[in-house]
């Protein structure tokens, strides 16, 4: 059995109580680190190469939060780590998983290059 690949997921640092895309995550069998927009590029600087990134949005963030994620997505695919977007509000409220199999294929179930 291999070790879990580990997944990245950065939001605007308000995190509900009752609905935790870690737990999520760890439902479906993966690793994840959970960092503010702020926090991420310290983040990433400590953890093994992430597998892919959640970016997760909020009407909160505002036009400061874009700016930053629109950075964050351009490093991220100049590194070639998938971020995937992930709209806090229609997913609480549509109680729908990440697929993160189908938006980035099986990288994230094989074994991590060690």
């Amino acid at each position: 059995m291999g070790a879990l690949q580990q997944v990245l997921v950065v939001d605007d640092g308000i995190r509900a109580v009752d609905h935790s895309l870690a737990a999520e995550l760890a439902e479906l069998g993966y690793a994840s680190v959970t960092t503010s927009l702020e926090a991420a590029d310290d983040v990433l600087a400590v953890i093994a190469r992430p597998a892919a990134i959640l970016l997760q949005t909020s009407a909160r963030g505002g036009a400061v939060f874009e700016t930053r994620a629109a950075g964050l997505r351009e490093r991220m695919r100049l590194a070639g780590i998938p971020v995937i977007l992930v709209d806090a509000e229609s997913d609480r409220r549509a109680s729908a998983p990440v697929d993160l199999k189908g938006c980035i294929g099986p990288y994230v179930l094989n074994e991590p290059d060690l």
